[in-house]
């Protein structure tokens, strides 16, 4: 179901104009067009170019107020345009949307270099930060200067004749290329799936089978179960089933998404990628990509990135190595007449789960229903946050699709509405994998306070009209994780758009946090009830879930590792020619990356550092986070009230939620904690051994 057509003969642009209804105004998805989105984009483009000369042109001496705060009002039309976009190019892409985006792509990317390229708007944005008056700013807004001007001087500002052209036609290929990427991922994912019979289903849980049996139906295949090439299609059937060739199908299908050898293969894409962003930087002045990707990170530094990777790695690998054992007892005492491969991991891990921690996967997922989780989210956002989560009716506000849901965000202590959350849940043709939140709308005050509008997205399965959806206990953390960031956007407190942004291996942080609190006890007695008999799930299954807190901790920390630090090494390599695929290969056997395991994201369909530049240089940035999420756990673990406690709760909302990117992280980790983080807690964590001389 595509987004409504908007009605006939009308004479705007329904993308363009300015939102309307409750909370201030909300998209209008009911009448958005996708005929529209081009026009629209290219209107947007030419208006904010009309701002941007204005600023740019004016006669009036540089100030914070007619140079940067002016450009924290351009693009609003544009903004809004985007949200529409963001829509169909995440939750609802089609092949019409794709040809519209493969058109806009380099208009876009012209259209921001024109900005950052623009010498007379530079030249204010310069006099503004080179100003004695920039002392007197507040520090956010003084942050804020920093930031603007960080912004063009990074971005090729600086650059003149030749090498100006030159950087923006090097942006302009790669928005091509990106997107080349991703509908290429998005096509393997589409493509291949697997559909299997009834006598094929030995393992498989009811839940798994009744959502690929829905999937099947969806495609026209009726009476047949359908295995998606997708996450979470995927790791149930190599979790449960007993078929080991067809899980080795479904293992090979989806790890070589984007490495076909056929028209969306990626790895030549992937050659032109590094090439041109380590010419682009060279451009700057910096020896590689990496250098001026971290600069302005925490880490600052690909060093300082590898080295926590790297007193990480040994011991993970290590732990791989004990757990691949333990697996090969499991399939030598069943007879199986196999040695463990990747396609058996999962598979032999759950076997070993159940016999040394007594623990099922399948039993843990009974006690995980999807609604009753989100009820448990809001839950904890209400005592941490102050948050009420109300539900809306359908047709209150527009929504994208029926399977989507609204929340409204009061302030629990005077009612005050401060936001309003969509979550929309279920994987379906067209929507890109995995989960991600986002928002239509952030929180600034610098032109009248304004209502949030947060998004929650996923991709479990949807089974049978009306039957409770149960998710694993990685599913499980993985939506308190998004949420989180829900929390981060719906809890900012900044003056300016700008500082609604985020530090790459800062941001994962926050989110990551929250995940601790799947387990806390008022979840576990309220929320994660059986999904025949209604009751909690017992103490004796919570202690072997917690005893089991560390177990398989080898395969997950192994294959995120080996995906960050091919990352990092990409991108610091001279790159010229390379072949993704054997510098994968080589580089992995150098390490020592076990056989019986893969990097979490293989590079063809690396979509975090490929189709785009969010992640590219910076997906470490997930350990350097849970760094900080160990050691801010452990100030919940110290504290009276344990993960409920109001004081170190409201420190938290204070220092590392509502300030978003207005202060540095750092700076910000130290008010909440009272120093820095260490890598110790995080070695507890995972049950690895604290590396001799770390601090504690």
């Amino acid at each position: 179901m595509g987004l409504a057509h908007a009605q006939e003969g009308a004479n705007e642009n329904v993308l363009l104009q300015e939102w309307t209804g409750p909370y201030g105004g909300v998209p209008n998805f009911d009448d958005a067009d996708l005929s529209q989105l081009e026009s629209a984009v290219q209107i947007g483009m030419q208006r904010q170019l009309a701002e941007i000369d204005a600023i740019a042109n004016n006669p009036a001496s540089p100030t914070f107020e007619n140079t940067i705060v002016a450009l924290e009002h351009a693009g609003e039309d544009l903004n809004r345009v985007f949200t529409y976009y963001g829509i169909w190019s995440s939750n609802m892409s089609s092949p019409e949307f794709r040809e519209i985006q493969g058109r806009l792509s380099p208009q876009l990317s012209a259209f921001n270099s024109q900005i950052t390229q623009n010498e007379a708007l530079f030249n204010r944005v310069r006099a503004v930060y080179e100003s004695e008056d920039v002392k007197a700013l507040r520090p956010d807004q003084q942050r804020l200067v920093q930031l603007t001007y960080d912004g063009f001087a990074r971005n090729g500002a600086t650059l003149e004749g030749e090498a100006k052209a030159r950087y923006a036609a090097i942006n302009e290929r790669l928005s091509e290329l990106y997107n080349d990427f991703s509908n290429n991922v998005l096509a393997d994912e589409q493509d291949y799936v697997l559909y299997i019979s009834a006598d094929q289903l030995s393992g498989l849980p009811e839940n798994v089978v009744a959502a690929a049996a829905a999937a099947a139906t969806e495609r026209g295949h009726e009476g047949e179960y359908a295995i998606t090439n997708t996450r979470s299609s995927m790791d149930p059937f190599l979790t449960y089933s007993d078929e080991r060739d067809l899980r080795e199908q479904v293992w090979r299908t989806y790890y070589n998404r984007g490495d076909n050898g056929d028209e969306h293969d990626n790895n030549a894409i992937i050659t032109e990628i590094l090439e041109l962003r380590d010419e682009r930087v060279a451009l700057l002045g910096y020896d590689n990509y990496a250098q001026w990707r971290l600069e302005n990170r925490m880490a600052q530094t690909p060093e300082r990135a590898m080295d926590l990777m790297e007193a990480v790695w040994e011991a993970s690998v290590a732990r791989v190595h004990e757990e691949v054992a333990a697996m090969q007892e499991v399939a030598d005492a069943e007879g199986a007449d196999i040695t463990i491969a990747p396609w058996d991991y999962r598979y032999y891990a759950e076997k070993v789960r159940q016999r040394d921690y007594d623990l099922n996967s399948e039993e843990v997922m009974q006690y995980l229903q999807l609604d009753n989780l989100v009820e448990a989210m809001h839950y904890v956002a209400g005592e941490l946050f102050g948050f009420d989560f109300v539900a809306l009716e359908p047709g209150t506000v527009p929504v994208y699709h029926p399977d989507v849901r609204v929340w409204e965000v009061r302030n629990k202590e005077d009612g005050e509405v401060i936001g309003v959350w969509y979550l929309d849940p279920f994987a379906r043709q067209g929507k890109r994998s995995g989960a991600w939140a986002n928002t239509f709308r952030s929180y600034d005050s610098f032109d009248g306070e304004e209502i949030i509008l947060a998004t929650n997205n996923s991709n479990f399965v949807k089974g049978e009209a009306g039957a409770p959806v149960l998710i694993s206990f990685d599913d499980a953390e993985t939506l308190f994780h998004e949420f989180g960031h829900a929390l981060h956007f719906l809890s900012g407190r900044v003056a300016y758009p700008t500082l609604n942004g985020g530090v790459r291996d800062y941001t994962e942080f926050q989110s990551q946090l929250l995940e601790r609190w799947l387990l806390t006890q008022p979840v576990i007695d309220n929320y994660l009830k059986h999904v025949e008999t209604g009751e909690p799930i017992p103490a004796d299954l919570v202690e072997r879930i917690r005893n089991a807190s560390t177990f398989n901790q080898g395969f997950a920390t192994t294959e995120y590792l080996a995906s960050a630090i091919i990352d990092l090494k990409l991108h610091t390599i001279e790159p010229e020619g390379v072949d993704p695929d054997a510098f994968e290969r080589e580089t992995l056997s150098a390490l020592g990356m076990p056989e019986e395991l893969v990097m979490r994201h293989r590079t063809p369909h690396f979509g975090h550092v490929f189709s785009g530049e969010g992640y590219s240089a910076g997906y470490y940035g997930y350990m350097w986070a849970d760094v900080l999420t160990s050691d801010a756990t452990e100030a919940f673990v110290e504290a009276e009230g344990g993960f409920y406690d109001k004081e170190v709760a409201a420190r938290m909302v204070e220092f590392l939620f509502a300030p978003r990117n207005a202060i540095d992280p750092a700076e910000a980790y130290r008010e909440f904690r009272g120093r820095d983080a260490t890598i110790a807690p995080l070695m507890r964590d995972r049950g690895f051994p604290v590396p001799e001389g770390v601090e504690d």
